[in-house]
């Protein structure tokens, strides 16, 4: 079994985990929140590099958060720096024209709760790959010696894959565990024999 949290799109590698699991991966709805993770992290090449977009919640520094219970705040204006950061990084990829319409009307409603707005993102991106979505566990999971815990900040990215062309590639070195939004704005169809090729 394939153990995953709820993310905000998720990385390369992560989708690479839940694409090649098929059935037996699970997302853990049931976990508690961990700060600084793909919880509510996600990371774009733009025309300076690598960026970190990070959504905004209430009392995230407060330990031992059921994931369920984070709230989005919107004190600051995080989605509309989102929108306009994605918008300038991958309207002249490849894709951008035939996949935006899947991913802006995520910044055109307040969500209340971060596993909402990550099921949404999971959603939309199951869409585009054309893949069905996981299970969920509304309890948490122990994860048994033979399982693949994707959980576990700590772990590191033991992805291996080829590189692909990303926008800017003229600028900067091809950054291989980025958002799978730039994967799929970057390879389009091809994006989940990508992830189904790729070496965990």
């Amino acid at each position: 079994m394939t153990i995953l949290p709820s993310v905000y799109y998720g990385s390369v590698e992560y989708w690479a985990a839940l694409v090649q699991a098929g059935d037996d991966a699970i997302i853990d709805l049931g976990e508690n929140y961990i700060k600084r993770s793909e919880r509510n992290r996600t990371e774009i090449m733009t025309s300076g590099g690598v960026m970190q977009l990070s959504v905004q919640l209430a009392h995230a520094n407060r330990p031992r958060q059921p994931m369920r219970t984070m709230r989005v705040d919107y004190s600051k204006r995080w989605q509309h720096q989102h929108l306009i950061a994605i918008e300038s990084a991958y309207r002249s990829s490849p894709y951008y024209d035939y996949y935006a319409h899947h991913f802006t009307p995520l910044y055109e409603r307040e969500w209340e709760h971060l596993v909402e707005l990550n099921m949404a993102t999971m959603e939309a991106i199951c869409r585009v790959l054309k893949i069905g979505m996981p299970k969920m566990s509304e309890t948490y999971i122990s994860a048994a010696p033979s399982d693949l815990d994707m959980r576990d900040k700590k772990r590191g990215s033991t992805l291996c894959a080829e590189p692909y062309i990303q926008v800017f590639d003229d600028r900067f070195d091809f950054a291989p565990n980025l958002s799978i939004f730039d994967l799929i704005m970057c390879e389009g169809p091809a994006a989940i024999d990508y992830l189904r090729r790729a070496k965990l």
